[in-house]
C-alpha cells in the first residue's frame, strides 16, 4: 500500500514564563531559566532586560503577558517587596507557580501552594524537580509547550514516503535533546515571521502569511543566505518573545517582521529587519502600492534585506515560476492556505480548485502547476478509489511535466515531478533526475530538502541522505517532523546510535508525533535490545508501526502466540493495504518462500513501501537470496 504518514497541526507559539526572584539569587536562578528554556518554553526574567529600558514598566508589562509566573522563594527573596507583590499578583491571576531555591518557606499567605524544592537540583533539564515545574504550569491552565493540543487525527499521504510513514515499525524512548549544528548563528542567517495581517478581515490571512511566504523563499533561493524554514519561523507568529529569544531558538541573526493591510486593490506593507542580538532594527520601510505591484514589492523586500546582510540577490531568478496576474497570484495563495490547513479532503479538493483557478487566469504560471499537482496526488492516494488511481497519476504526472517545461529552475516543479514519478509510478530511475535537480535549486528549503533526503537513501546514497536531512534540521530546527525525519534517514543508514537522538528529539518537540516510536523502535531492534523495542513499539500510535514492531519482537523474545495476533490483527485491519508491513515480519520471522511471495503480490498491487526494499534493514535476512535481486530489477530499484 502507499506508505501512510499523518497530518500534524502546526506547533503552538511557545508559552511565555515569568520568572520572579531576588537580585542576590540571580546566578543560581541563571540555571532554572535555561532549564526551562530548554523544555521549550520562552522564559522572561529581569536579566534580560537592556540598559536604559523602563525598568518597572518593562517589568509590569512581562508580568501582565505572562502565561505563568515562577516564584523563587529563598532565605533573601521572602524578605522582598518585589518579590511578594509579584507572587500576589501571580496568585491573583492564578498563575502562580512556587519553587524554593534553598528550602525557605513561602512567606504567609503562600503556603497553601505546592512548592517545588531545589535545594538538591544540580542544574540539569531533565531532572525531576524541573518536571515538578512543568507539571505545575500546566496546573495553571498552560499546555505545556511544542505539545500540540488534542485534535482529530487522520492519516495521510500527504507528506508520504519524506518520513517512511507505516513501511517501517517503531519507539517511546527518553526525550534527549540533540542539536548536530551548535546553537550559534551565522551572520548571513534570517528568519521571515508571518506578517500580521491588519486588515480587519480574519479571512485575509492567507494573503499576509503567502505575501510573508513569497518573500521567504526569495530569500532562500539565495544560496548565500541561510533561511530558516517556515515551520519554525511560524511558532512565533505572535511575536510573544522579544528578539533575541526568538533569534536564539531559530539560530538565526536577523529577523524580517511586518504587516500587510489590504483594502481592495490597494495594499500597504510595513516591513522591519531586525538584528537578533540587539534586538534593534536595521532597517525599516513601508510601502503603498496597488495589487498589480505587489510582486515587485516581495523583489525589492527580498533585495533590500539580501543587501543590508551583504549579499546580493539576483534580479532574475526572483519571479522563476511566478506571475504578474493578480487574480493568479491571489487564488494560489488560497490554494496553498487551503492546502496547508490539513482539513480534509473538502478543504484538499478546495485547494485543487484554487490552483486550477489560478491556472485559468494564467496558463504560463508554473508555480501552480506544481502546487496543483502536489494537491492532486494528495487527493489520489488519500481519497481516490483504486480504479481512479491509474489515470489520477497520469494526471499528477503530466501536470508536474508542465510545470517543469514552463519553469525548470524552479525547484518546486522539479520536487513535483520527482515525486510524480517516485509515489505516483514507483519509478526511481526516472524520478532522480528531477530530484537531484530540485535539490539543487531548493538548497536552502527544508521542506524541499527533506524529501530529496528520503528519496536519496532509498537510492542508497546514504551521505548525501544525510547530509540533506541535516541542513533541513538546521534550517528548520523547531519542525518535529524534520528531526522525525532525521530519524529515519539515520535508520535507514544503518547509523542506530545516531537515529535514535534525533527520533527523541522530535517526540520531546511533539509528544504526540507519529512514528518516531516506530523509528526508535526499529534502531533498538536492529541492535539487539529486543525488550526495549518491543516497549517502543508499543508506545506507537499507528498501528502500521505498532503492528508489526509488536509481531517481529514477540517472536524474537519466543511469544509465539502474541506474535501471530499482531500479524493477524495487521491483517484483519488492513488486508492488502499492508502487504509490505507483511513482508517485513515474515522476513524477520524466517519465512523465506512467504516472504518473497507477499513482496511479488505488493509488487501487482502497486504498494510503494517497495521503494523501501533496497535499504531497509527489516529485509537483511533474504537480503543475499538471488529472488531478492530480481525483484530489486523488475521494480527498477536498481
Amino acid at each position: 500500500m502507499p506508505v501512510l504518514d499523518e497530518i500534524e497541526p502546526p506547533i503552538t507559539p511557545s508559552a511565555m514564563v515569568f520568572i520572579s526572584y531576588a537580585r542576590a539569587d540571580r546566578s543560581r536562578v541563571a540555571p532554572l531559566a535555561a532549564a526551562l528554556s530548554a523544555q521549550g518554553f520562552d522564559v522572561w526574567w529581569d536579566a534580560l532586560i537592556e540598559g536604559g529600558a523602563g525598568f518597572a514598566k518593562m517589568i509590569e508589562a512581562k508580568l501582565n503577558a505572562a502565561d505563568a509566573v515562577i516564584v523563587v522563594w529563598s532565605a533573601t527573596s521572602v524578605e522582598s517587596d518585589w518579590v511578594r507583590d509579584e507572587a500576589a499578583h501571580a496568585r491573583d491571576r492564578k498563575r502562580l507557580v512556587p519553587v524554593s531555591l534553598d528550602g525557605t518557606e513561602p512567606p504567609l499567605g503562600f503556603r497553601q501552594y505546592h512548592t517545588v524544592d531545589l535545594s538538591k537540583w544540580r542544574g540539569r533539564p531533565d531532572a525531576s524537580e524541573i518536571a515538578g515545574i512543568v507539571a505545575g504550569i500546566s496546573g495553571t491552565g498552560l499546555a505545556a509547550p511544542a505539545v500540540v493540543k488534542a485534535t482529530a487525527r487522520r492519516f495521510s499521504r500527504r507528506t508520504a514516503l519524506a518520513t517512511g510513514g507505516g513501511a517501517l515499525a517503531a519507539v517511546a524512548g527518553g526525550l534527549v535533546v540533540f542539536n548536530p549544528f551548535g546553537g550559534g548563528s551565522v551572520a548571513n542567517s534570517v528568519a521571515v515571521l508571518p506578517f500580521a495581517n491588519m486588515s480587519g478581515d480574519k479571512e485575509q490571512i492567507y494573503f499576509s502569511d503567502g505575501l510573508s511566504e513569497e518573500i521567504r523563499s526569495a530569500l532562500a533561493r539565495n544560496p548565500a543566505l541561510k533561511v530558516a524554514a517556515p515551520t519554525s519561523a511560524n511558532t512565533f507568529r505572535d511575536r510573544a518573545a522579544d528578539a533575541k529569544v526568538i533569534g536564539s531558538k531559530l539560530g538565526v541573526a536577523f529577523l524580517l517582521e511586518g504587516s500587510v493591510r489590504r483594502a481592495g486593490d490597494v495594499v500597504r506593507i510595513a516591513a522591519e529587519l531586525v538584528d537578533a542580538k540587539t534586538g534593534f532594527s536595521k532597517w525599516s520601510q513601508s510601502f503603498d502600492r496597488q495589487l498589480t505591484d505587489v510582486f515587485a514589492v516581495q523583489s525589492e523586500i527580498a533585495a533590500v534585506v539580501a543587501d543590508a546582510l551583504a549579499v546580493r540577490v539576483a534580479a532574475a531568478k526572483q519571479t522563476v515560476g511566478g506571475t504578474t496576474n493578480v487574480a493568479a497570484y491571489d487564488a494560489f495563495l488560497k490554494g496553498r492556505a487551503l492546502f496547508n490547513s490539513d482539513g480534509g479532503e473538502e478543504t484538499d479538493r478546495a485547494a485543487l480548485a484554487q490552483f486550477d483557478a489560478a491556472i485559468a487566469a494564467d496558463s504560463k504560471y508554473a508555480a501552480a502547476y506544481a502546487a496543483r499537482s502536489r494537491s492532486l496526488a494528495t487527493i489520489a492516494n488519500q481519497y481516490a478509489k483504486a480504479i481512479e488511481l491509474k489515470s489520477l497519476n497520469q494526471d499528477v504526472l503530466a501536470t508536474a511535466q508542465t510545470a517543469v517545461e514552463l519553469a525548470p529552475d524552479l525547484a518546486s516543479a522539479q520536487l513535483a515531478l520527482g515525486q510524480a514519478y517516485f509515489t505516483g509510478q514507483l519509478d526511481i530511475p526516472d524520478a532522480r533526475g528531477p530530484f537531484e535537480r530540485a535539490g539543487q535549486l531548493g538548497a536552502g528549503d527544508a521542506d524541499i530538502l527533506v524529501l530529496y533526503a528520503f528519496f536519496v537513501a532509498c537510492s542508497a546514497n546514504a551521505d548525501d541522505a544525510i547530509k540533506a536531512v541535516k541542513r533541513a534540521i538546521e534550517l528548520d530546527r523547531l519542525n518535529p517532523r524534520a528531526f522525525r525525519s532525521g530519524g529515519l534517514i539515520h535508520y535507514l543508514a544503518r547509523r542506530y546510535s545516531e537515529a535514535t537522538p534525533l527520533s527523541r528529539q522530535a517526540l520531546q518537540l511533539n509528544p504526540k508525533i507519529r512514528n518516531s516510536n516506530g523509528h526508535i523502535g526499529n534502531s533498538l531492534f536492529m541492535t539487539g535490545k529486543i525488550d526495549e523495542a518491543r516497549a517502543a513499539f508499543s508506545s506507537e500510535q499507528s498501528p502500521l508501526l505498532r503492528l508489526p514492531g509488536l509481531a517481529i519482537t514477540e517472536q524474537k523474545l519466543g511469544n509465539e502466540r502474541s506474535a501471530q495476533v499482531a500479524l493477524n490483527q495487521l491483517n484483519t485491519d488492513f488486508g492488502e493495504s499492508a502487504l509490505y508491513q507483511k513482508a517485513q515480519i515474515l522476513a524477520q520471522w524466517g519465512a523465506r518462500n512467504e516472504t518473497f511471495a507477499t513482496l511479488d503480490r505488493a509488487r501487482v498491487v502497486g504498494d510503494s513501501g517497495l521503494l523501501l526494499a533496497r535499504v531497509d534493514p527489516l529485509l537483511d535476512p533474504i537480503r543475499s537470496d538471488a529472488r531478492f535481486g530480481q525483484l530489486l530489477k523488475a521494480q527498477r530499484l536498481v
